[in-house]
């Protein structure tokens, strides 16, 4: 990262008079959120798609950040859970996600500039959200003042924000479910608690929770896979499949009481969720009954495979 790159970037902000950043949480855009609220103060507005996709972790952080640096931040539902495209998890799934995102984004914003967190080194990967971008006349910032990943790290930390310069790269929680099975939420719940129970336990540099429809794959860093002892991965392997039980048993506990609340009260329950919590609700009752087995479900350990592995396999 040069001076010019720097001063690009800031040339961006300075041709806008308004914009939007879509903020997931990450790196990347946590990052432009503070680059570009740092130029154009109230002229942006940083926003963030609250999700089942999205780990409650990211949303905390987006929230925590906006509180301490004088965001001015909106939460909204993007709708990916109400687009049947999304739901069955084909391999441009991620062009329905930006799709619902950047035209939710766009309405909101009422003719503000929207903004991405993509980098050059997104270029070069498979990223159908890059076309849903390009529909919805979305700049990218980090491309445009020509900044890789570790470029924007090093922004990252320059403006001392340590925490989002070391964050791992983190894809949202429908990329760990194999192309072709039915997104939904019991799973997404149970992947994010599975990864935030072995990053407790190990302190990974990588990991992913994988399902697949031959079971589920936990995928790490070598040199964490390696340190791992074969009594290490019994328990694990116990406490993940308890894991993925204990979520579908939540939910469903928390489906009954919506159903019991409406039965006694059906004018005002609905009206009581936010989008989201509906999406929740209804992607969990509505999606076809995926990984109903857990505890005969195969767990296994791999390396951490980088990228897209399940749409290039798709592809191929």
């Amino acid at each position: 990262m040069t001076t010019t790159n720097v001063i690009t970037l800031e040339d961006v902000f300075n041709s806008c008079n308004t914009a939007a950043v879509a903020c997931s949480g990450g790196v990347d855009s946590m990052t432009l959120a503070y680059c570009a609220h740092l130029a154009m103060k109230h002229r942006v507005t940083i926003c963030h798609a609250v999700s089942p996709a999205v780990p409650p972790a990211a949303t905390q952080r987006v929230k925590d950040y906006a509180a301490r640096e004088g965001w001015k931040l909106s939460l909204l539902y993007a709708g990916e859970f109400d687009d049947e495209n999304y739901m069955q998890n084909p391999a441009n799934r991620c062009f329905f996600c930006k799709s619902n995102l950047y035209s939710t984004l766009a309405a909101h914003a009422q003719g503000a500039q929207l903004f991405s967190g993509t980098n050059t080194d997104d270029l070069g990967d498979w990223r159908p959200g890059l076309k849903a971008a390009a529909n919805n006349d979305v700049r990218h910032p980090f491309v445009e003042a020509g900044l890789a990943k570790a470029d924007v790290r090093a922004l990252a930390a320059r403006y001392g924000l340590n925490d989002i310069a070391e964050l791992p790269s983190a894809p949202c929680l429908s990329s760990r479910i194999e192309t072709g099975i039915r997104i939904n939420v019991k799973s997404l719940r149970s992947i994010d608690r599975v990864e935030t129970l072995l990053r407790d336990k190990l302190n990974p540099s990588t990991v992913r929770c994988r399902v697949r429809n031959d079971g589920l794959v936990i995928e790490l860093d070598e040199p964490t896979l390696e340190a791992i002892s074969s009594a290490t991965k019994h328990r694990l392997t116990d406490e993940i499949k308890r894991i993925f039980n204990d979520t579908a048993h939540d939910i469903e506990s928390a489906e009954n009481a919506v159903i019991n609340s409406s039965s006694s009260n059906s004018s005002s329950s609905n009206s009581s969720l936010s989008n989201s919590e509906q999406a929740d609700r209804e992607a969990g009752t509505n999606s076809e009954q995926i990984n109903t087995r857990e505890n005969d479900t195969d767990v296994t350990f791999a390396p951490y495979n980088r990228g897209s592995a399940f749409l290039k396999d798709t592809l191929r």
